[in-house]
């Protein structure tokens, strides 16, 4: 698989996991389910959230948002990978390569930005709530997700293209399922300190301080329902940010591990099993932490059911 040190690479070879062909089996099925899941769930509330008039606040447009990104996140990574796991000549182009790393880059870094976002909006409605609808307006909303969108976006570009320009010299098996940028970088026979130093600020930038900026909104946020003396308020206030938290506890847990903990040569199945739940049980999990947790949004997914469910009786 692999050339001379000089010969151009156009093609690579996905070779993660493969001394598991039996796991592989498993994970395809899996991962094929888990997916019917992700676009259903997703989908579903990206339309409740669309056409229900009581789900249009920010928290919604929010999560509408954090929903699409599920979608195209694992559709970009997903299908390719039921591919892998099932052909027996895993390989992937060069361009398609840089492409489904750079979709799931700067989607993976447009997330980070709107867990803060739905943390900020979180500790306005409940630290300030007779001023939310002034400070939260649709104008700040909306240019919060838009930049959240860009700025994941330059992210992923600016990596991408500084990886994808440096030579490999042949070497076109990466040692994981996915075109991952970590995996990637170890393939890279020059020196690769910019990489690291952009990628490390970028982690610094897109990771810790969203996420700093997460607890201390919690803190604020506890503190103000600590306070409150109607019951049904504080059991208002914990269901919608008990939901947000439970994303955020799942999607930093995992990119985190990733991201941040000490780097090897050799990738391990661990890793790559945590790298799989960072892509795929995670935004499977979203739409259904939010159904279950958020009594506007049962409401909203009961009564589409129940419409839909009433034509089809017609």
């Amino acid at each position: 698989m692999k050339m001379g040190n000089d010969s151009t690479v156009t093609k690579f070879f996905l070779v993660g996991l493969s001394k598991y062909p039996e796991l592989q089996l498993f994970l395809f099925v899996l991962c094929l389910i888990m997916y019917v899941i992700i676009l259903l769930g997703n989908s579903l509330l990206i339309v409740i959230s669309t056409f229900d008039s009581r789900l249009h606040t920010p928290m919604y447009f929010f999560l509408g948002n954090l929903s699409f990104l599920d979608i195209c996140y694992t559709s970009s990574s997903i299908p390719p990978m039921l591919v892998i796991f099932k052909s027996e000549r895993k390989s992937i182009s060069f361009i398609g390569c840089a492409l489904q790393m750079v979709v799931s880059l700067g989607l993976g870094s447009t997330e980070c930005i709107l867990l803060a976002v739905m943390a900020y909006d979180r500790y306005v409605a409940i630290c300030n709530p007779l001023r939310y609808p002034i400070i939260v307006n649709r104008v700040l909303y909306v240019h919060m997700a838009a930049w959240s969108w860009i700025i994941g976006c330059l992210n992923s570009l600016v990596q991408t293209v500084l990886t994808m320009v440096l030579p490999f010299c042949g070497n076109n098996v990466i040692d994981h399922i996915t075109c991952e940028i970590l995996a990637l970088l170890k393939l890279i026979c020059s020196d690769i300190t910019i990489n690291v130093l952009i990628m490390t600020v970028a982690n610094i930038v897109l990771l810790v301080i969203p996420l700093l900026l997460i607890l201390i909104s919690y803190v604020f946020i506890l503190s103000s329902i600590l306070r409150i003396n109607s019951a049904e308020e504080i059991k208002t206030a914990f269901s919608t940010c008990s939901a947000h938290l439970t994303v955020v506890i799942l999607f930093y847990g995992s990119a985190l591990f990733m991201y941040m903990k000490p780097k090897s040569k050799d990738t391990k199945a661990s890793d790559e099993i945590i790298g799989l739940s960072y892509g795929v049980v995670t935004p499977m999990l979203n739409p259904i932490i939010y159904s279950l947790r958020n009594k506007e949004v049962k409401e909203a997914v009961k009564k589409v059911l129940s419409r839909h469910l009433h034509l089809w009786k017609i």
